[in-house]
Formats: structure tokens, C-alpha cells, sequence
């Protein structure tokens, strides 16, 4: 079950919310704890097992950890956290990781590690992070555990954000799992948010994706310089709606419950240079591997050949974390490389050339970069940057390319528009009463024609359910 589907919308959420608000106020934690794991039981069957395993192994060590703190008992405490990162990793590890291993030993003529074939839980690296720092958390005194079983399983399988995130730590959404407030005016903006990230999902993620569907099944004679280009184009708004439109709902579906969790996005592709871009890109990555690696590792505080080291390793874990494959971590480490020249010089050179410069600097080396994300294959993704660059002696351009052109330049035209905040800043310009009934009519509008595009169409993939 996915957030944009009838299924979803017409039944299982309004159903949830029925309940939930018609149960006392101590009841809901427990109406949410069995919504959210009869949704991700729709998804996954037998692999709600891990949820409960997971929750119960951090619901235990979060106590463990404090009363070994308690007690003044700190080299158990750190056991048990020590315990825990294990548990969770070990988790990752092996339904994300064994067969990607497997598979690289293997061409190396080593077989010790047989390829099990292993399915991938949906959303077990947005879920295990969660738990992991909580327990992290409680070590460091940044939030007390949680002496609920209900409460806690609410924040680990809470269905808003369960399978594609944000990355939700305890410690921000602590207070709001044990009391929170709901109010009309919450709900409303929560459903105006919730449809938001449903029309950059629906109506435009989807329709770009399928002009990048096109272009990815290309062999590299078909290409054309402007054709390879048109079609990575097509997935950097694809990624970006996809993901930050997922972002949109689950932040919209917990302020109809009475949560605030964090922004995810904050329209990445207007930055100037690509310190900046990571600074507005899936946020709650970002932050995460800040706190629970990079600072622990020494940061910026310790010698400079530490501080790469550092960075290495946070953008290797970075570009792995996404998926079970080279590229991955090869788009990583390409990160790795422009921020340590942003780092080094480029950035106080940016700063000083006109903000075109850095805009078109950015955009450039981010749409390369969503090339190597999207292909896993290295031969066809050698072959089409290749065939980005103009190397072989590939034609620029072809009637095929003006077919593209014509048929998506209006959604194009739309997604690199609303990749923008002109939208939200024309919005605010209006009068409260004009604002009130333009949000009414969008909201209306939008879901009549999600819907109708959901009812018709076959092509509605989440691309970050794999990660």
C-alpha cells in the first residue's frame, strides 16, 4: 500500500482517521500502532516480523541504557548501545547488503558467501536509523526511553513516514509520541501539504519518469547528445518530485494527526553551489549522518588529513546507504570530491562570481550526478556519459529527440518552475480570503485529477521504497 493510490486514500486513511479521532486521547497512540502495521503488513506479510523484533530490541536497550546510567554503570551503557548500532546494522547489513557482497566476491572467484536472493523490507534503512539513534540518544541524555511499549512501537512504525522517511529522530518527536495537540486549523494545512506532495508526485514525478524510462531503455546507438541530456533532465525533477513529494505527505498525513516532523526539501535546485545543495537536499540524511557519524568521528576538529578521512567516510556511508550497489557509492564519493574542492577554494570563488555562475555550476554537476545514481549497470552507464559528452562520434540530436520535446516540454516547463519558490511566494502575496479560496479550489482540484490519473494510469513507482 503506497500513499497515492484510491486504496489509501479512500479507505485505509479515512478509516484511520475516523477511528483515531473518535477514540479518547489515550487510545490513540493504540489505533496508530495497529494502523501502521496493517500498512506495512499490506506491503510486506511476513516481514512485519523485523518491525517487531526491531522495536523490541531498541525498547529494551533504551531502558537498559538509562538504568545503567542511572546507576553510574557507564561501560554498560555503552555495551548496550554498542549492542544495539550491532542489532540494527547486523539487520541492514544482511537484507540490504549480503547479496550485493555475495555477488562481488563471487566475481572475484570467491564463494564462500552464497547469494540468497534476499528480498529488501521496504523502508528497513529509514526505520533502522530511527531506532538506532534513539538508543544513541538515551546514552547521550537527549531524551529519556520511553517506558511505553505502545508509544514506542508508535514512533518505530509510525505509517506516515515508515517506508521512505523523513528520518525521524526520538529525541525531536519524543513529547509529541507520549502528548499532542490536534485542531482544525492543523488538519486543514495538513491535508493542503498532504495534497502538495501528492500532485508533485502524481502529476509530475510520473510523468517525467516515464520521458526518463524512455531515454534509460535506449541502447547507446540510439542516443543523441541533447536526447541524453533531455533524459537525465527528465530524472533530476523525477527524483526530486518523487521523493520530496513522499516528504509532502507524510509531513501533511502527521499534521492531520497532530505531529510536526521537520522539512525534508528546501527546493534544492535553486542552490549556488553544492555545499549549499546538501544543505537542502533530503535534510534529515543529511543531519543524521552529521550527528551519529561525522561528529562522532572528530568532524572538523582534529587535523586536517582526519577531517577528509571524515568526510570520505560519511559520503561513502552516504551513497551507499541509498542502495545495494557500485554506483551508489560512486556517487558518493563523486560528492565527496566537489565538496572537498568547494571546501579547499572553489567555494570562495563561487561566492564571489554573480549567482548565475553558481547556479549553473550546480545544476550541471547535479544532473551528472543523478546519471550515475540512476544506472547501475557500468557499462551503460559508462556508455550513456559517454554519450552525454559527445564522445564516439554521436549524433546531436535526432527527429526522435524533437518528438520528446514536443510532447514534454509543458510538464518539463511546469517541474523546473515549481522546483522553484515562485509558486509559494505569488501565494502569500494574496489577501487571506482570496489565499483561502485558491488553497480550496487546488486542494479540490488537485485530488480530482490525481485521482483520475491514479484510476487510469499504470506507471506510479516510489523510487525511494527500494532504499
Amino acid at each position: 500500500m503506497v500513499f497515492s493510490t484510491p486504496i489509501f486514500l479512500f479507505y485505509f486513511l479515512a478509516l484511520t482517521l475516523l477511528v483515531y479521532y473518535l477514540v479518547p486521547r489515550k487510545g490513540r497512540n493504540v489505533v496508530l500502532l495497529i494502523s501502521s502495521l496493517f500498512f506495512y503488513y499490506w506491503g510486506e506479510r511476513e516481514y512485519v516480523a523485523i518491525m517487531f523484533l526491531s522495536t523490541a530490541i531498541d525498547y529494551t536497550h533504551g531502558m537498559l541504557v538509562e538504568r545503567c546510567k542511572n546507576k553510574g554503570n557507564d561501560k554498560g551503557a555503552r555495551l548496550a548501545v554498542a549492542s544495539s548500532i550491532i542489532f540494527n546494522l547486523a539487520l541492514l547489513l544482511f537484507f540490504k547488503y549480503w547479496d550485493f557482497l555475495a555477488g562481488s566476491l563471487q566475481a572475484m572467484g570467491l564463494t564462500f558467501m552464497p547469494v540468497l536472493g534476499i528480498h529488501l523490507p521496504i523502508g528497513i534503512s529509514f526505520y533502522t536509523f530511527q531506532t538506532m539513534s534513539y538508543t544513541i540518544d538515551v546514552y547521550r541524555g537527549d531524551t529519556r526511553a520511553q517506558r511505553s511499549i505502545i508509544n514506542f512501537g508508535t514512533f518505530v512504525t509510525l505509517f506516515p513516514q515508515l517506508i521512505a522517511g523523513p528520518i525521524i529522530k526520538y529525541k525531536d518527536l519524543g513529547d509529541q509520541i507520549n502528548e499532542r495537540t490536534t485542531s482544525t486549523e492543523k488538519f486543514s494545512s495538513g491535508v493542503q501539504i498532504f495534497m502538495v506532495g501528492m500532485a508533485k508526485k502524481v502529476l509530475v514525478a510520473n510523468n517525467v519518469g516515464m520521458l526518463w524510462e524512455a531515454y534509460k531503455a535506449m541502447s547507446a546507438g540510439e542516443l543523441t547528445v541533447l536526447g541524453a541530456w533531455l533524459g537525465v533532465i527528465a530524472f533530476t525533477f523525477q527524483i526530486y518530485f518523487d521523493f520530496s513529494g513522499y516528504s509532502d505527505m507524510a509531513i501533511g498525513l502527521g499534521r492531520m494527526l497532530g505531529f510536526e516532523f521537520l522539512p525534508n526539501f528546501n527546493y534544492p535546485y535553486i542552490s549556488k553551489s553544492i555545499t549549499e545543495f546538501w544543505r537542502r537536499w533530503h535534510i534529515s540524511l543529511s543531519t543524521w549522518f552529521r550527528e551519529y557519524l561525522y561528529i562522532p568521528l572528530g568532524g572538523n576538529r582534529c587535523s586536517k588529513p582526519r577531517w577528509m578521512f571524515n568526510l570520505l567516510v560519511v559520503w561513502a556511508a552516504t551513497g551507499i546507504w541509498h542502495g545495494a550497489s557500485w554506483n551508489y557509492l560512486i556517487w558518493g564519493l563523486y560528492f565527496f570530491v566537489l565538496l572537498m574542492l568547494e571546501k579547499f577554494f572553489l567555494l570562495k570563488v563561487l561566492n564571489k562570481a554573480p549567482a548565475v555562475v553558481g547556479h549553473i555550476y550546480t545544476l550541471f554537476f547535479v544532473v551528472v550526478s543523478w546519471a550515475i545514481f540512476a544506472i547501475e549497470d557500468f557499462a551503460q552507464l559508462g556508455a550513456y556519459l559517454k554519450v552525454m559528452f559527445g564522445l564516439g562520434g554521436v549524433p546531436l540530436v535526432d527527429a526522435q529527440l524533437g518528438y520528446y520535446v514536443t510532447s514534454y516540454l509543458p510538464i518539463l516547463l511546469v517541474a523546473a518552475v515549481a522546483s522553484t519558490p515562485l509558486g509559494a511566494k505569488l501565494y502569500h502575496k494574496l489577501k487571506p480570503r482570496a489565499a483561502e479560496v485558491v488553497c480550496t479550489v487546488l486542494v479540490l482540484a488537485g485530488l480530482v485529477v490525481c485521482t483520475a490519473y491514479l484510476v487510469d494510469g499504470t506507471y506510479n513507482p516510489f523510487l525511494y521504497f527500494r532504499f
